[in-house]
């Protein structure tokens, strides 16, 4: 399955006050793993890029000047997503810059039911926890040394987000749950699968006295334990 990871850096919080979108980052993962192709760009905002701003994502004003307008990369970009789903972190804020812009160049909007939301995986997971990138980096044991001495970058942050999206979809052991179905409970698919039985009884390895110690434990547990079951 192809998804992209994307990340947005813009000029404020909100489009509706004239802030607009400074760098896209995406990055290609194919069955949870990146491919190694991505799709990235500054842009010029055409307005000035606040002081808030550029202590966030080092993007100035004079350097995003010769860089390329939205309206330039818009069918680049659209080509690279293609109809492939986007992780997103806060995926709310990024497809709202993303539909102004791509509302500006006469272009459909991005549709929020094709967004996998990393926020809102992290919140249900871990409710109550932290659930910011660099938060989750953290308790994954991801490396932050470059986003501490680059500051916000939208492809140092896509790269982040992969691993995040990676342990948040089960870490790289994952495919231990393949025989597990969604929302099915665990033991489901052992129980429909039949096992085949050994060619032979395995050799009893424990010694009488532990089943006698082993049987005396069950007796006081109850009459409705499961170990009577």
């Amino acid at each position: 399955m192809r998804e992209i990871v994307l990340d947005t850096e813009t000029t404020g919080l909100d489009p509706s006050q004239g802030h607009r979108i400074v760098e896209i980052g995406c990055l290609e993962l194919k069955n949870r793993t990146p491919t190694g192709s991505r799709y990235h760009t500054y842009l010029n905002p055409q307005r000035d890029v606040p002081e808030e701003s550029r202590r966030i994502t080092n993007l100035s004003t004079e350097f995003l000047a010769d860089k390329p307008l939205f309206a330039d990369v818009a069918d680049g970009f659209l080509e690279f997503i293609a109809d492939s789903p986007l992780v997103i972190h806060n995926a709310e804020f990024d497809l709202k810059f993303l539909n102004s812009e791509l509302g500006k160049v006469k272009k459909p909007a991005l549709l929020a039911s094709r967004a996998v939301d990393t926020l809102m995986i992290a919140r249900r997971k871990y409710p109550g926890s932290p659930a910011s990138l660099d938060a989750l980096c953290r308790k994954f044991g991801i490396n932050l040394d470059d986003r501490k001495t680059k500051g916000h970058g939208a492809m140092l942050d896509v790269e982040l987000l992969a691993q995040v999206y990676l342990e948040l979809s089960g870490g790289r052991q994952q495919g231990l749950e393949l025989l597990t179905q969604p929302n099915e409970p665990a033991g489901g698919a052992a129980a429909r699968t039949a096992l085949p039985a050994r060619p032979s009884p395995l050799v009893p390895r424990l010694h009488e006295q532990e089943l006698k110690d082993h049987a005396a434990m069950v007796a006081g547990l109850g009459k409705d334990s499961i170990w009577r079951s």
